[in-house]
């Protein structure tokens, strides 16, 4: 069991340092407005991985996988939640504030829950544990569904250290550039694009 956590401790960092909709909306959020915020999303965006995990172990994944309509529906309310964040930010101005000692608490709770939300509102997640997990999962060994919270977990650890390592380097990197006149709105279009493209990629069969 030792062996199948570290090989699947190994694919997880290998896919988790791999460019994707959610280390590379980690990487903008964290140059764009500091460490702290990108650490946020990054714990969000772990967090909605329990529910995830626990469709998986428990069997839902198979009932959203064959119903077709509300795997659907699913998707239809996760784009369209993306869609409402990139139309947000496109009203707001492009200045950008960033993060720093007195960053407010509650800014952090809000990009906690949307990061949580974009995580629970991806099916494409649930169907890739589904795809994923079992892959690790030994016979003659602990419950399967034990097995599958034990490789989530391993999961949800490796991506989180690898996600909040990109938030402290590119907070780091962050503060050379603040006094750039084109970076924020750069940002800011980096942002839509990246919310749109997140949304585009969970329609995407």
């Amino acid at each position: 069991m030792i062996e199948s956590l570290v090989s699947f401790a190994f694919a997880t960092l290998v896919l988790a340092l791999s460019p994707g909709p959610d280390n590379i909306f980690v990487l903008t959020q964290s140059v764009a407005r500091g460490s702290k915020y990108g650490i946020a999303i990054a714990s969000g965006l772990i967090t909605g991985c329990i529910v995830h995990t626990s469709i998986v172990a428990l069997g839902f994944a198979v009932i959203i996988r064959d119903n077709e309509w509300l795997l659907y529906s699913i998707k239809i309310a996760g784009a369209i939640y993306l869609l409402y964040l990139a139309y947000k930010i496109f009203k707001s101005d492009a200045s950008i504030e960033f993060g720093d000692s007195n960053t407010s608490s509650q800014s952090l709770w809000k990009l906690y829950k949307i990061g949580i939300t974009m995580n629970l509102l991806n099916p494409k997640v649930t169907l890739f544990f589904l795809a994923l997990l079992p892959q690790f999962v030994i016979e003659n060994s602990y419950s399967d569904w034990i097995q599958i919270y034990m490789l989530g977990g391993v999961f949800m650890l490796v991506s989180l250290l690898t996600f909040y390592t990109i938030a402290l380097l590119a907070g780091k990197a962050a503060s050379f550039i603040k006094s750039s006149k084109w970076f924020a709105p750069a940002m800011k279009w980096t942002q839509i694009v990246v919310f749109i493209g997140i949304a585009v990629a969970i329609l995407i069969p």
